[in-house]
């Protein structure tokens, strides 16, 4: 399989199905939005500290996870509507999510004052995702016809990131930088 097609050199590309549509399609913006958030997830594995903590290994396989689904909702956003989708985006995706941001959560002191996106190099890329994830949401806003699913999925996917870039920090033992107030 070739990398390169040339046929995007005149500012269209091909949707699932092989609709052409403009590179700045809403649908275009949006899951190419999740495959940056999704490379920035990525990134942050690669900086996670090569050790064999247990913690470690149940992190990066929950990131991978993560990944894998928001392939399939880049996916779906990439399939025209009343298309039938490959993957199936399902309730459960949306409960793994939250059920890892409560475990996490579990082992963090409680926020009492706003956190600024930093720490290590593992969360400070997991909070670029973040807000990667947050325009990915608001571009899927705009997307008619759009699973519901999709736009829960990203807006639980970005307090998920937000949740694991803390609880990076945390096993990593790097603090948080907080906001401080000027005085």
């Amino acid at each position: 399989m070739k990398i390169y097609t040339k046929t995007g050199d005149k500012g269209t590309t091909s949707l699932v199905y092989g609709d052409r549509v403009q590179k700045n399609d809403p649908r275009v913006e949006a899951y190419g939005t999740c495959d940056e958030a999704n490379s920035m997830i990525g990134l942050a594995i690669s900086h996670l500290q090569a050790n064999d903590r247990e913690w470690k290994v149940e992190f990066e396989k929950t990131l991978r996870r993560v990944q894998t689904v928001l392939f399939h909702v880049g996916a779906e956003l990439a399939t025209p509507a009343g298309k039938k989708v490959g993957w199936t985006l399902e309730e459960s995706d949306i409960s793994f999510l939250e059920q890892a941001i409560d475990r996490w959560d579990e082992k963090l002191t409680p926020l009492k004052q706003f956190v600024l996106p930093g720490g290590s190099a593992a969360a400070s890329a997991l909070h670029v995702a973040r807000t990667v994830s947050r325009r990915a949401e608001r571009q899927a806003v705009a997307i008619e016809k759009v699973n519901p699913l999709v736009l829960s999925y990203l807006n639980r996917l970005s307090d998920f990131l937000f949740v694991a870039a803390r609880y990076a920090n945390h096993q990593m033992e790097v603090a948080e930088p907080i906001l401080h107030e000027e005085e």
